[in-house]
């Protein structure tokens, strides 16, 4: 295939999942994802391969393909819909639910031309607290309601009484299920333009395209590490748990071509929630190495071909039932990424300060509202310059909620937005600021809150100053970083996000 046919080729399909993604955000319910857009969509083809995904949320990369493939070994039928958000079969945590649409053949109806993927955060699934996202869940049970994967319609409709199941054991059911049929209309949508495509170019010809677009996306990948010198090069960092710190370490050896990243050394899986199942771990891996390596690497199978993953079952990053993993997709997936990019950072090009490390994860609720929100922060600087200020860092990408939705849909009020000024750290270059939110709650609610970099301090690089760390205060007074309590009308809760590390030493800096 000539490189303008393959250049064609590889927007054609991201192409579809923007589209897809645009659907989603437009005809969904809830904040979180419409304004949020705490969401992502991709396309696979028969044998189950990710063969594009929409730039959108990156704790999705490289996750979505063990969703697909719990469905495949179910036997799902061309034309059904399948849902799932067991993060022990295919999902990440529950609070994300996957759709999967298996996409019939143009000619032959009876097969699978592909599937149409969709996974979307809702605001509350059930469990322990409202929001779905306790701090102090010890197992998977606590934290929602459970999915396998299960076939929940087919393109002629959803089936209802399975409907009323799951939508029994949520918080705002009609909101859930806006929600769900955003992602069904998203499905549908790719399901269309895939079928399209197949019959513009023909079955064999893009099934063709689609295997040169995956080895084209190997072959850059292998390129880039091959200009990494060999060698074997180590990083070790921590997670502030609840009562100690939680050590993670990696093994990264790079021969030629190939990159071999073991984890052996990360500390067993926790009583608390942030363990990681296998899928973010791969999430996380691949979005570093996408930021180090290629940017603009296509999204598909061979982001992935020529690394070798070494995650022992049973660790924080390999965790298994019935472990509670909610935080694990937010905050220990920030960690990997955060170790991947310290261990091969320098060797792979020019030096990149830590960003702030965590999402901040913001979760307040009641019977009646589910309010979910990551907080921005500072992002590292670099050889190239000073870090960004107030946005999101590493493996979250979201938009915030503006004040204005926040304030007309849930019972809450917005007391200070605004960068958090000298939170960056000094040097050549400065480290991004992070931000100050507070919020005042208008009636009585559950607070649940997971963040990080509370103790450690995000570093500098080069001889840069480290960022500040985080702070939470409820009602001015200093709360734990990772909690959830009751509270009560008229209550104030400030985060204050940490900066990103600076770059190089500064002898004298206006």
């Amino acid at each position: 295939m000539d490189a303008i046919e393959l250049e064609v080729t590889v927007h054609a399909l991201a192409g579809i999942t923007e589209e897809m993604m645009a659907r989603l955000i437009r005809a969904a319910y809830s904040s979180n994802i419409k304004e949020r857009r705490d969401c992502s969509t991709a396309l696979f083809d028969a044998q189950g391969r990710n063969i594009a995904q929409a730039a959108a949320i990156p704790v999705h990369l490289g996750a979505l393909a063990a969703a697909v493939a719990a469905v495949r070994s179910m036997g799902p039928a061309a034309g059904e819909i399948w849902l799932l958000n067991d993060p022990f079969a295919g999902g990440s945590h529950l609070p994300d639910w996957t759709l999967v649409t298996v996409v019939a053949h143009p000619e032959r109806p009876g097969d699978i031309l592909g599937f149409a993927v969709s996974r979307a955060h809702h605001s509350d699934v059930g469990g322990m607290r409202p929001g779905s996202m306790p701090a102090d869940s010890t197992e998977i049970f606590q934290e929602g309601l459970i999915l396998p994967p299960v076939r929940i319609g087919t393109e002629d409709g959803l089936e209802a009484h399975l409907l009323r199941l799951i939508l029994a054991n949520v918080r705002q059911p009609e909101q859930r299920l806006g929600d769900l049929r955003a992602q069904v209309a998203a499905g549908a949508l790719g399901a269309v333009r895939l079928v399209q495509l197949a019959v513009e170019r023909g079955d064999e010809k893009l099934m063709a395209a689609i295997d040169a677009v995956i080895a084209y996306t190997e072959r850059r990948l292998r390129s880039r590490i091959a200009q990494i010198p060999d060698g074997t090069y180590r990083a070790v960092d921590f997670l502030e748990g609840p009562e100690a710190e939680i050590r993670l370490e990696l093994t990264a050896t790079v021969s030629g071509e190939k990159l071999r990243l073991d984890f052996s050394g990360t500390a067993d899986q926790v009583t608390g929630n942030l363990n990681a199942p296998i899928a973010v771990t791969r999430s996380a891996v691949a979005f570093a190495l996408r930021a180090l390596l290629d940017p603009e690497l296509p999204t598909n199978d061979g982001a992935l071909a020529p690394v070798e993953l070494i995650v022992p079952a049973g660790s924080l990053l390999a965790a298994q039932p019935p472990a509670a993993v909610v935080a694990g997709n937010v905050e220990t997936s920030q960690r990997i990424a955060d170790l991947v990019m310290l261990a091969l950072a320098d060797a792979a090009g020019p030096g990149l300060a830590q960003g702030q490390g965590t999402m901040n994860n913001l979760i307040l609720g009641n019977a009646h509202f589910s309010y979910y929100e990551t907080i921005g922060g500072g992002q590292g600087a670099s050889s190239r310059g000073n870090g960004l200020d107030g946005v999101h860092v590493g493996m979250s990408n979201t938009l915030n909620t503006p004040i204005e939705a926040l304030e007309l849909e849930f019972p809450l009020t917005v007391r200070r937005y605004e960068l958090r000024e000298h939170s960056g750290g000094g040097g050549i270059h400065r480290g991004g600021l992070g931000i100050v939110r507070e919020l005042v709650v208008g009636e009585p609610c559950t607070l649940s809150l997971l963040s990080d970099r509370r103790r450690h301090a995000p570093h500098g690089a080069a001889g840069g100053g480290d960022g500040l760390v985080g702070e939470n205060f409820l009602n001015g007074e200093p709360i734990p970083a990772k909690t959830s309590r009751p509270l009560r009308p008229g209550d104030r809760i400030r985060v204050e996000t940490p900066g990103g590390g600076g770059w190089g030493v500064a002898t004298s800096r206006p």
